[in-house]
């Protein structure tokens, strides 16, 4: 079987946040870049301290991840330093990874993949009756950072992600910068948020 022909199910969203909740550490700095996956972390998610999240606002700035990290992990070298990627905005970005291995500067990404522009894809099916452009792959993104040295895992339920979660936090503090590739499933969480 292929992957256009398995079923996805994947870890639900606002689960996989909670218990991210409970991994993440006081010293740890969140770089939101994304729509539907990083806005649910946006409700679910504590920041840690006072500017301990940057996020580049409502208007549709992709791909400010990887800039936003370097330069939090650069000021604040002892934090952990994790950016929230949706799948979409991780395409913009995810090439940094050959920055981030070749300078030393050891940030933690997780991807919530649902294989779509889920924020968009919400309204435009609902009103346009077209998903023309939102469909995306369940692609094995974690294989970029493995391409530039950093490590990574793709993982498909909860025990799995906090596998990663605590290994990624351990390789990030040993200089290795990490990759989570979370297979996620839908979530109607923001059923009604307009983002078209």
């Amino acid at each position: 079987m292929n992957k256009q022909q398995k079923i996805w199910i994947g870890i639900n969203p606002i689960k996989l946040f909670r218990e991210l909740d409970n991994i993440l550490d006081d010293n740890t700095i969140l770089i939101a870049d994304g729509g539907d996956f990083v806005a649910t972390s946006a409700y679910t998610l504590k920041p840690r301290s006072p500017l301990s999240w940057l996020d580049p606002g409502v208007f549709g700035t992709l791909g400010v991840g990887a800039g936003f990290a370097l330069g939090a992990k650069l000021v604040f070298p002892e934090k952990d330093v994790w950016i929230i990627y949706g799948d979409g905005s991780a395409g913009y970005s995810l090439m940094e990874y050959d920055t981030f291995v070749r300078h030393k500067i050891p940030v933690i990404s997780l991807i919530g993949n649902d294989a779509c522009w889920a924020q968009i894809a919400r309204d435009q099916v609902d009103f346009l009756n077209s998903d023309c452009a939102v469909r995306l792959e369940h692609s094995d993104y974690e294989m970029i950072g493995k391409a530039f040295g950093a490590e990574g895992m793709r993982v498909e339920n909860m025990e799995t992600f906090v596998q990663a979660a605590k290994e990624a936090k351990a390789k990030s503090r040993n200089g290795i910068p990490y990759i989570i590739n979370a297979i996620i499933g839908k979530s109607d969480f923001r059923k009604g948020s307009i983002s078209m």
